[in-house]
């Protein structure tokens, strides 16, 4: 058996997945803000001016994405710590799939690094007149808007055996279970649609809300309530 003396108690555990959960949603978008406003997606000259007049708000919202990577998956770790005793197989399945999908998170703050670092000109950079910077720029933002599909594909993969886990453990409400294995679903469709019906995002409007409620929820329920004791725990009481 292992000693359990020197671990945070499930509950405890549980009340820091939901707040990390839920400090990673607000600095996700926080920073995507940040960014966004930045970048007109058809125009290299107005976007590579844009990062030029404000590069200390760009720079933030880069460096928020970063943070909001490292909360989701601190995330992953205090869930995969709760529900490994349930199986950690499975467990060990999402925590995985979490972190493949925080890596290429990672890569894509980096691409959007790179933009900064042609519209800043550096000595380096003055062998290339400034429209070639700005359309380099806007290139490195467009192969980093790719990049965040691929993010969405292993951000829908993890909450199949999450949802399962919860569902499983009944450490919490099982309409969690529920909401997450759907909101896995709406994010597989995003994936489909974004991937191959790039034009089409009106369709996946209606999942918007269901993805929110799944996730939101999921995070306050864990941040205020925490989880039920297992029940291997409550007969030692």
């Amino acid at each position: 058996m292992h000693d359990r003396s020197n671990q945070l108690p499930q509950k405890a555990l549980a009340r820091m997945a939901g707040l990390f959960y839920l400090a990673y949603i607000v600095v996700f978008a926080v920073s995507t803000i940040f960014q966004s406003r930045n970048i007109a997606w058809s125009d290299a000259a107005a976007t590579g001016r844009a990062i030029t007049a404000s590069p200390g708000i760009f720079r933030l919202g880069v460096t928020l994405e970063l943070i909001a990577a490292l909360l989701f998956l601190l995330t992953a770790w205090a869930l995969y710590v709760v529900f490994k005793h349930i199986d950690g197989n499975l467990a060990l399945l999402f925590l995985l799939l979490n972190a493949v999908g925080v890596a290429i998170e990672c890569v894509n703050a980096l691409l959007h690094f790179a933009a900064l670092v042609f519209c800043n000109g550096t000595d380096y950079l003055t062998a290339f007149k400034s429209d070639q910077l700005h359309a380099l720029a806007l290139l490195s933002l467009k192969v980093s808007a790719s990049g965040s599909m691929v993010t969405v594909l292993f951000y829908s993969a993890w909450l199949f055996p999450l949802g399962y886990l919860v569902i499983r453990s009944r450490l919490l409400p099982k309409v969690f279970g529920i909401l997450l294995l759907l909101d896995g679903a709406s994010l597989a469709i995003c994936f489909v649609q974004l991937w191959f019906f790039p034009g089409y995002e009106r369709w996946t409007y209606p999942l918007f809300p269901v993805m929110f409620v799944a996730e939101c929820g999921f995070g306050i329920w864990l941040a205020v309530k925490g989880t039920k004791e297992p029940a291997s725990d409550l007969a030692r009481q």
